[in-house]
Order: structure tokens, then C-alpha cells, then sequence
């Protein structure tokens, strides 16, 4: 057990800063955090997953991780744009949009891994 943590947060730490690093290569600046986050946490579970459960579960949480992935950029997308519009609030567009993608996820999901 204590052997497993170490090793996680040894690669998370290490997927984090090689991300960070890259984001902070890259401009604008602002690429740093996102780059620093969901993608180096992902990779590192996946490592984790892969070494602990095989390489057939790590398939599926990766295919779970796309369709989540695609699910995120309809939200971004249209809350980017409705509030682009200005004519609805923030709190409105990302409650809206938060269902939406729950709903984009979930239809994916049911669609192509169930």
C-alpha cells in the first residue's frame, strides 16, 4: 500500500511538472495551468491503472476519458459562447451547461461502451 502512494505521487509529480514545464514553453502563460493539470493527472492514472489492473482496464478507463474529454469541449464551447453573447449570467451558462455535459458524457458512454 505505502509502496503504491509512493509511486503515485512520484509519477503524478513527475507528469505534472514535465506538463508545466511545456505549458510554461508555450504562450499565452495561461497554458501552464492547464496544461499542469487534467492531462498529467490522466496520464499518471493511467500509468497507475495499467501497472495495478493490465492493460485491458486502462483501455477502457482511456476510452472513458476521451468521451469525457469530448463531452468537456461541447460544454466549453457553448458556455463559451453563450456567455460571449452576453444576455445570460455566468452562474446560469455553467449550471446549464454543467447538465448538458452530464448528459453529452452519460449519452457517449451508453453509445459506445456499454
Amino acid at each position: 500500500m505505502l509502496t503504491e502512494l509512493v509511486i503515485r505521487f512520484v509519477v503524478g509529480g513527475i507528469a505534472v511538472s514535465a506538463f508545466a514545464i511545456l505549458g510554461d514553453i508555450l504562450k499565452p502563460k495561461s497554458f501552464a495551468g492547464l496544461f499542469g493539470a487534467a492531462p498529467s493527472i490522466a496520464l499518471a492514472t493511467l500509468v497507475l491503472t495499467i501497472s495495478k489492473e493490465g492493460r485491458a482496464y486502462a483501455a477502457i478507463e482511456l476510452r472513458s476519458m476521451i468521451l469525457g474529454a469530448l463531452a468537456f469541449f461541447v460544454y466549453a464551447v457553448l458556455a463559451a459562447r453563450c456567455l460571449l453573447s452576453g444576455k445570460w449570467s455566468a452562474s446560469a451558462v455553467t449550471a446549464s451547461a454543467l447538465l448538458i455535459w452530464c448528459g453529452c458524457a452519460l449519452g457517449l458512454w451508453f453509445a459506445l461502451l456499454r
